[in-house]
C-alpha cells in the first residue's frame, strides 16, 4: 500500500501526523477479533485510513438480525462466514491491502502464532473470557491491546498497555466465568457501536502511527440514553493476579451459599423486608470493587472499600451491624466475606453474581459494564 497516495492526503496533513506517521500505518499489522458490531464499526476505518496488512478473527456466521448494526455486512451475506465477508467488503475500501480472514475463535492455541508479527490487538468480542485472554496474549506479546463493549444503551473503550504500567485487569480485576448477557437478550443501539467503534478506530491509529495520547490508564464511557461521555481513570492494581503464561489462571473461590443472598433478595431486604412477621434490619452494603467502578455505577448507600484496603480498613465497620458485601461479579465480595468472618463478623453476607447481577435481575435501566 503505498503511503505517499492521493487518498490519505486529508490525515498526512492533520498536525503532527504527516508522511512518516502514514508510513508506520502502512508496514503496520492489526489483529482484529471479531466482526460483529464492534468490529463492522472499527474495521472499515482501519482498512480506509492505510493500515497495511489485517487479519480478522470470528467464527461466527452472519445473521438477518446482525444487519442493523453490523452495516459491513448486507442481505447477501447471511450465512457466510463474518471474517470472509468482511475481508471482501474491505477489499473494496483497501484494495492494496493485505486481508487475511480467520474463521476461528481467538483461543489460546492459535494465539502465539497469530500474534507472533502484530504490532496491536484490537478486541470487539463479545465476552469478558476473550477480553481477558486477549489483554494477557497482548501483554505477554508486548503490543497494546485496544479494547471495547457495547451493550443496550451503553459502551466503554480503552487501551490495555503492560509495557506502560497498566492493563485491562488493572481496571477489572476479575477473571470469571459467568454468563454473559448479549444484544440477543439486552438489545443494543446500533450507533453505540458506531461510537464504540470509532473512539477504538481512533486509538488503534494513534498507537499504530506513534501520533496523539492513547487511551492508557484511562476509559471512555458512553451513555447513549443522555448523549454523554465521561472518562475513566484507573492505575496499576497491587495485588492482581497476572499470569505468567496463558495456562495459569485466576483462582475463583466456591461461592458459600449459607452467606449469600440474591439479587432480588436483597431488594427486598433493602425494602425492609419481613420474615415469619419479623421485620429484617436493612443491612449495610459494602462495595468492595476499585473507584473507578464505584463512579461508574454502584447502588445507593454503599460504603466504598476496595478489597485490597479491607484488611487496614475493617475497623472502620460495625462488626454488630447486619452487613452484605459486593462486587462486580461476586468474587471478590466472597473473598471480602471470608476476611470479615475471620475478623468476627456474625452477620455478613455477599451477593451472588454481583452488582451485575442486580442489573439483570432488579434494575435493568442500570448501566452495564
Amino acid at each position: 500500500m503505498d503511503p505517499g497516495a492521493t487518498r490519505f492526503l486529508r490525515q498526512r496533513a492533520l498536525a503532527g501526523f504527516g508522511a512518516a506517521a502514514q508510513e508506520r500505518l502502512a508496514a503496520a499489522h492489526a489483529v482484529v477479533i471479531g466482526a460483529g458490531g464492534l468490529g463492522a464499526a472499527v474495521l472499515p476505518t482501519l482498512a480506509g485510513a492505510g493500515i497495511g496488512r489485517i487479519t480478522i478473527v470470528d467464527d461466527d456466521r452472519v445473521e438477518e438480525s446482525n444487519l442493523h448494526r453490523q452495516t459491513l455486512f448486507g442481505a447477501g451475506d447471511v450465512g457466510r462466514p463474518k471474517a470472509e465477508a468482511a475481508v471482501d467488503a474491505l477489499r473494496r475500501l483497501a484494495p492494496d491491502a493485505e486481508l487475511v480472514a480467520r474463521a476461528e475463535r481467538f483461543a489460546e492455541g492459535i494465539t502465539f502464532d497469530l500474534l507472533l508479527d502484530a504490532d496491536v490487538l484490537v478486541d470487539g468480542s463479545d465476552t469478558r473470557a476473550t477480553r481477558y485472554l486477549a489483554n494477557d496474549a497482548a501483554a505477554i506479546r508486548g503490543i497494546p491491546l485496544v479494547w471495547g463493549s457495547a451493550l443496550g444503551w451503553d459502551g466503554l473503550a480503552g487501551v490495555a498497555w503492560d509495557e506502560r504500567g497498566v492493563d485491562y485487569r488493572d481496571l477489572f480485576p476479575e477473571d470469571v466465568e459467568s454468563d454473559d448477557a448479549d444484544c440477543a437478550t439486552v438489545g443494543v443501539l446500533p450507533a453505540v457501536c458506531t461510537v464504540v467503534g470509532g473512539i477504538m478506530a481512533a486509538e488503534t491509529l494513534k498507537v499504530l502511527s506513534g501520533t496523539g495520547d492513547a487511551l492508557v490508564g484511562r476509559a471512555v464511557a458512553y451513555d447513549a440514553r443522555t448523549g454523554t461521555l465521561r472518562e475513566l481513570a484507573y492505575r496499576r492494581q497491587e495485588g492482581v493476579a497476572r499470569p505468567g503464561s496463558l495456562e495459569e489462571r485466576t483462582t475463583i473461590p466456591e461461592p458459600d451459599v449459607t452467606h449469600s443472598v440474591t439479587a432480588p433478595q436483597l431488594a427486598k431486604l433493602l425494602a425492609g423486608a419481613t420474615t415469619a412477621g419479623v421485620h429484617e434490619p436493612v443491612p449495610t452494603l459494602l462495595d468492595v470493587r476499585e473507584p473507578v467502578e464505584a463512579s461508574f455505577v454502584s447502588l445507593p448507600g454503599s460504603v466504598l472499600i476496595p478489597l485490597g484496603d479491607l484488611p487496614a480498613r475493617i475497623d472502620e465497620l460495625d462488626r454488630d451491624a447486619p452487613l452484605v458485601v459486593y462486587c462486580h461479579h461476586g468474587v471478590r465480595s466472597s473473598r471480602a466475606l471470608g476476611m470479615l468472618q475471620r475478623a468476627g463478623f456474625p452477620r455478613v453476607r455477599h451477593l451472588t453474581g454481583g452488582i451485575d447481577a442486580w442489573a439483570v435481575q432488579v434494575d435493568p435501566e442500570m448501566p452495564r459494564y
